[in-house]
């Protein structure tokens, strides 16, 4: 695979419940945090509730630009983007769903309740092909026969 086309990159994205976030940290550093994709769209683009204090979104303000990354038995994705802050109360509603309740205490009216969008710029993704149970098998075959188990990479612009 030398390319992945966005179509690609948006079903992957899709797949998956849960993906690390990597911000900039005011020092410098990387952290990293796990989140919940509340929508991905056509574009490849990413909505998520985030908290509006706090660390992590003192970062995200300071430093827009970050990473999101996907994984499953076998293949990666990486997505780099920026992360820009939304005042809409029609997104909320719409998005808005018993999970987040578990984190904003005071529901859609939650001071703290914050909306994000990650807007996508390229896409790295490495794997095997064929899904996992294609996957799966490679990584057996590898461990019996001791070589390298096959795989692909490629990398679209968004």
């Amino acid at each position: 695979m030398t390319e992945i086309s966005q179509k690609q990159v948006v079903e992957i994205m899709r797949g998956e419940r849960f993906v690390m976030l990597t911000s900039v940290a005011e020092d410098g550093s990387l952290h990293s945090h796990p989140m919940v994709p509340q929508e991905v769209t056509d574009d490849a683009d990413v909505w998520f509730f985030v908290g509006l204090q706090g660390e992590q979104a003192d970062a995200l303000r300071t430093h827009p630009e970050v990473n999101l990354a996907f994984a499953e038995t076998g293949s990666w994705l990486s997505v780099a983007g920026r992360i820009r802050f939304v005042e809409d109360r029609a997104k909320v509603d719409e998005l808005w769903n018993k999970g987040a309740e578990a984190w904003f205490e005071g529901g859609k009216e939650d001071p703290n309740l914050g909306l994000a969008v990650f807007e996508s710029e390229s896409a790295q993704f490495w794997g095997q092909p064929g899904g996992k149970a294609a996957a799966l098998a490679s990584m057996v075959k590898s461990r019996v026969t001791g070589q390298r188990p096959s795989g692909e990479s490629a990398t679209t612009e968004l």
